[in-house]
Parts: structure tokens; C-alpha cells; sequence
């Protein structure tokens, strides 16, 4: 059940039974699945020549029968009509076709009409329409990830493409899997119930035998959850590596782009597979590079990443310390050439040498930035707030913690939203006079956040809405727990919370799961605890839950837990959705 093998698989496949020069086609989607598993120097050895979006492959007349044309796209009908073009004026010697998707009869015939030259060579269909940015955690990369909160009469045809393309991401993520779930989704959501309801209608009627898979000892489970179930923790300030990077600088496909930090060493540089062409010019191979500021943090490419990705920022400075003086060793040793041995022993080690040197130099502008950044708006003060107002009771302290804040000329306006969120989340019902308050205190201090923001938070995802024990307050087990744990102490201020995904995933393993809150699909009812459960999130994932997953998985339980989202959140992503919604909202219609 490791998403990123499954990808990987599929890529190899399709690019080593192909042999000769080749140019491997993607479109926008699809460049995300591949690059996050496979960097520009695999697919060199893979005789990729060439990587192109199919959009320009549109729009250029040049030819090159030279080459064979792998495509790797959606089976979408934008793409079958621009392939539909491409295939009328073929530019290539060989067409090989792969879709990460289930394709239409329909489309099947229109391909086949248009292949009047017969330069097709193969159809297939590859099911990798996911980002596997982890081993257990996926995501769809969602632009339009808004739209699970806008009501069906408000938008119906935009949240039917909203439900089309989660359903399509998780019938492709049980097809890799070659395994076919018992579906489980969140009574409260209506876009929980419809996406879990036409997955189930896909796997057993409409292509029933594609998902008929030899039978296990019990069946997989797939759970459909709302991200407004636990809108705390896309709201909090994060203190582990991976999550940390993507709420302060920002994370996409496992690379971060620091154009806005400044200039960096040609070392530390990575460039992008998009932005490298090979082309043949006579009898020789010209590489043409695009300098591009973006670093790769990727568990699978980078040792000292996988190691520290789920560890808090101080340990984190110590770890990379002592990469520093490992590599000053190393220097060092370096330095001292003396004979022809040490000479050859040098340029043997040189390539890992410079790889060692590009890894410490990535680190370390990683979190010299951040800690710029934690310093810059306070947030060390303002993360103890965060988590007392996420983990701990006190309405009256925590009133008075946020308005200190609010009152601090330090503080962000986006820290001052999120502390205000958190605070009405936590105490809507307690207090509406001090509640108000923060409202208007924040208006006067923030005006650049629409009004009313803060109160559609809560219509959207107020106590009223949600199914889960946020906040740990309702189910005795959990204030049991939360007691224990207060009179034990906390061992970091700062990471104290945790997800409701931890809660869920621990009810699954102990076979707590309430039919009644996490109701059936259908007549296909779980015998037994599941060996392998998916759990999709609409609306979006987060780093921090990620980590609960992979933290979960590490207990050897006997269940094995994937994550997948409609998007990766951080705090301004999840903003910037919210604020989408509330304008849609507003005005009653969406502009498709």
C-alpha cells in the first residue's frame, strides 16, 4: 500500500518497453504525478529527450519523427480533442498512448477515428491520477478547492466536476492498489455522502469487473471525511520540519520555491524537468538548462529529510548542526591532497562530495529563513496561544491572551484572523458579548479581511456542523484522556495538539467506528477490524495529519492507513479557500 511505488511502477513500465529516443507529453495535471517521483536525470535514462505539455505540443509545427511521443495525461475531453488534433498532424515517428485514468468507450472510437496515418502504436490506461507526495499520503492538487463548501443550488455544476474529479482520484488510487473497499462516509457532510455514494456506484456497478480484485481476508476500507469537521488544525502554526516549511514558505509537489528569499548557490538549485530540454543537432546532444530557485524536499530523495521531516524545529537546528560538522570533516579531508591516492580518492568521492554539500546548504537556508520568520511575527508567542486555545479549557485566559495579541504591533494580520478563528471555534456558545468583541477589535485592526469571515467559519464548520469530538470535550473517554494528559504535563508546548484524524484512526483500530455518525454505502458492510483503510479528506489535508498517519502506521497495529486530500492545506490556503466560498456564497452564483 505505498502510493509512490505504485506511480514509480507505472512510469518505469511506460517508458522501458518503449525503447529509442522519446519525448514524454504531459498536461498540467499529470506533470505533478510524474515529477514527484521521477527527477529529470531518471528520465534521461529512460531516453527521454524531451518533456512537453500537450498544450504546446498544440501549438508547434515542428517536426520530429526522430522521436517516438510518449503521452501521460487525464482521459478529460480537452485532452482527447486536443490528442484528437495532434494525432490528424502527427509530428512523430510513434504515438504511444497512456491515460492515468478510465477511458470512455466514446473516447476510445474518437481516437481511432483520428488515427487516419496509424501512427498509434498503443492505448492503455496507467491509474496513476494522484500526487503521491509520501508513501502513505496523496493529494489532487484541487485548484477550485473551495468548492466543497458551497451549497448545490448555489453551484450544482461546479461541485458535480468538485465530486467527479475526487471520485476519479480515489477509483485510480484503489486501482493502483488493485483492491476494491467497503465504503464508509461522514453523516454530516452532504459532499462526504455524494462523493463516497458515486465511488460505490463506480466500483460495483458501472465497472464492477474492473474492480473485482482476488478477494482478502477483509476488505479494504475507504472513509469519507470533511475537512470542516476539524477546521482547527489548517489554522495552527506548525513546529515539525514538513509542515512547517509549508505553512511559513510553502511546499508544492515536494519542492519549495525560494525566489523570494533571495539568491542561491548554483548547488542548491534544482531544475525542474519541465524546464530541461535535450535536443539533437546533427550527431550531437544539446542540453539546454533554466536556472530554477527551488529546492527539493522529498523523503524519498533527501537521507537528512527522511530522518527529521517529522521532528520538532529545536531538534531539528541540532540535526542539522551536526550535518555542518560532518561535512566541515569532510572539507577538511579534502583540503589535504598530498598524492596521486588521495587525488584519485577525490575525484571518485567528488559527486557525493558536492551532494553532500547541496544537502547542507538546503537545509540550512531552510531553517535560517524560517527562524527569520518566527522571530519577524512573534510566533512563538502567538503558537502557545494557538495551542492552549486548540488543547486547553479557560475561556476567560484565553480572551485575554487574544487580545493582547490583537493589541500587539507584532503581530500579523493573518495571526491575529487565525487566533480570532480559533477562539470563536472554541468558545462559540460560551460568551457572545466577548465574542463580538474580538470581532470588532479584529475588523479595526485587520481590515483587509472581509467582514464577516470569522462568523462564515462558523456556519461552515461552527459545533453544529461537525460530527467528531474537536475539541475533546464531549465524549467521556476524551476528557479522560485530556486529564491524564494535563496532569502529566506536556513535553512541548508547541506540538501538544493533535489532529481528529488521530481520534478517528484510533476508533478504527479498536473498532469504535460509530455506524451511526460513519455510516455504510450500500449492503457492503465491514466483517472484522480492515487490514488497509484510505481515509480522503474533502476539502484537504495537512503535513500535521500526515505525520499522525505515518506516526500511526509505525505502531505496527495491523491496520495500514493512507491519507489523500483534494489539496494540501496550509493556514493561507485554507484562508484563501474559505474567503472564495464566503464571496460565492454571497452572491448566490459561480462563473464557471
Amino acid at each position: 500500500m505505498v502510493l509512490v511505488t505504485s506511480v514509480r511502477d507505472y512510469i518505469n513500465r511506460m517508458l522501458q518497453d518503449i525503447s529509442g529516443m522519446k519525448v514524454l507529453i504531459l498536461d498540467s495535471e499529470t506533470v505533478s504525478n510524474v515529477s514527484i517521483v521521477y527527477s529529470q536525470s531518471e528520465l534521461l535514462q529512460k531516453e527521454v529527450f524531451l518533456v512537453e505539455m500537450i498544450d504546446s505540443i498544440s501549438v508547434s509545427k515542428e517536426s520530429m519523427s526522430h522521436l517516438k511521443a510518449v503521452y501521460f495525461i487525464r482521459p478529460t475531453s480537452e485532452n482527447i480533442q486536443k490528442l484528437r488534433y495532434q494525432l490528424a498532424h502527427p509530428r512523430f515517428g510513434e504515438y504511444h498512448l497512456f491515460f492515468s485514468n478510465l477511458l470512455k468507450d466514446t473516447q476510445i472510437h474518437i481516437l481511432a477515428d483520428s488515427d487516419e496515418q496509424e501512427v498509434v502504436q498503443q492505448v492503455q490506461e496507467y491509474y496513476a491520477d494522484f500526487v503521491a507526495g509520501d508513501p502513505y499520503h496523496f493529494t489532487l492538487n484541487m485548484a477550485s478547492n473551495h468548492l466543497y463548501m458551497i451549497p448545490a443550488v448555489v453551484d450544482p455544476s461546479g461541485l458535480q466536476r468538485f465530486s467527479d474529479r475526487v471520485v476519479d482520484g480515489i477509483a485510480a488510487v484503489f486501482l493502483a492498489l488493485k483492491r476494491r473497499p467497503v465504503i464508509r462516509y461522514q453523516r454530516t457532510s452532504d459532499t462526504a455522502k455524494r462523493i463516497a455514494q458515486e465511488t460505490a456506484k463506480l466500483m460495483y456497478q458501472h465497472e464492477s469487473a474492473l474492480f473485482d480484485f482476488r478477494r482478502t481476508e477483509s476488505s479494504p476500507l475507504l472513509l469519507v471525511i470533511d475537512r470542516r469537521d476539524d477546521p482547527v488544525t489548517p489554522l495552527l502554526n506548525q513546529w515539525t520540519y514538513q509542515a512547517m516549511v509549508h505553512e511559513l514558505i510553502g511546499l508544492q509537489d515536494n519542492k519549495v520555491d525560494l525566489k523570494a528569499i533571495g539568491s542561491l548557490p548554483k548547488d542548491q538549485q534544482v531544475v525542474s524537468f519541465l524546464q530541461c530540454h535535450v535536443l539533437l543537432v546533427g550527431n550531437l546532444y544539446l542540453i539546454h538548462l533554466f536556472s530554477w530557485q527551488e529546492v527539493v524536499l522529498s523523503s524519498e530523495q533527501d537521507a537528512f529529510f527522511k530522518s527529521n521531516m517529522y521532528e520538532n524545529f529545536g531538534d531539528i537546528g541540532m540535526n542539522i548542526k551536526r550535518m555542518v560538522d560532518d561535512f566541515q570533516q569532510v572539507a577538511k579531508s579534502n583540503q589535504n591532497i598530498q598524492t596521486v591516492e588521495d587525488m584519485a580518492r577525490f575525484v571518485d568521492n567528488y559527486p557525493e562530495y558536492k551532494k553532500m554539500q547541496g544537502n547542507v546548504s538546503k537545509h540550512v537556508t531552510l531553517v535560517t529563513e524560517m527562524s527569520k520568520l518566527v522571530e519577524a511575527r512573534k510566533l512563538m508567542m502567538v503558537s502557545q496561544t494557538e495551542q492552549d486555545l486548540a488543547c486547553n479549557g479557560g475561556q476567560g485566559a484565553a480572551y485575554e491572551a487574544v487580545t493582547n495579541l490583537l493589541n500587539n504591533e507584532s503581530v500579523s494580520d493573518i495571526d491575529r484572523l487565525r487566533l480570532v478563528m480559533l477562539y470563536a471555534l472554541r468558545y462559540e456558545k460560551e460568551n457572545p458579548v466577548q465574542l463580538m468583541q474580538l470581532f470588532n477589535k479584529l475588523a479595526s485592526r485587520s481590515p483587509k479581511y472581509k467582514p464577516g469571515l470569522v462568523q462564515f467559519l462558523l456556519k461552515q464548520a461552527g459545533v453544529e456542523k461537525r460530527t467528531g469530538d474537536l475539541f475533546g470535550n464531549r465524549d467521556l473517554l476524551n476528557i479522560a484522556r485530556n486529564m491524564a494528559r494535563g496532569l502529566k504535563g506536556v513535553e512541548n508546548v508547541y506540538t501538544q495538539h493533535q489532529p481528529l484524524l488521530f481520534q478517528t484512526m484510533e476508533s478504527i483500530t479498536r473498532g469504535r467506528l460509530r455506524d451511526v455518525d460513519y455510516p455504510f454505502v450500500g449492503d457492503h458492510f465491514q466483517q472484522g477490524r480492515p487490514q488497509e483503510v484510505v481515509i480522503f479528506m474533502v476539502g484537504g489535508t495537512t503535513y500535521e495529519e500526515s505525520r499522525s498517519v505515518a506516526l500511526q502506521n509505525a505502531t505496527n497495529s495491523g491496520i495500514r492507513f493512507i491519507l489523500g486530500g483534494s489539496a494540501v492545506l496550509n493556514s493561507k490556503r485554507f484562508l484563501k479557500d474559505l474567503e472564495e466560498a464566503q464571496r460565492i456564497s454571497r452572491s448566490g452564483s459561480h462563473m464557471v
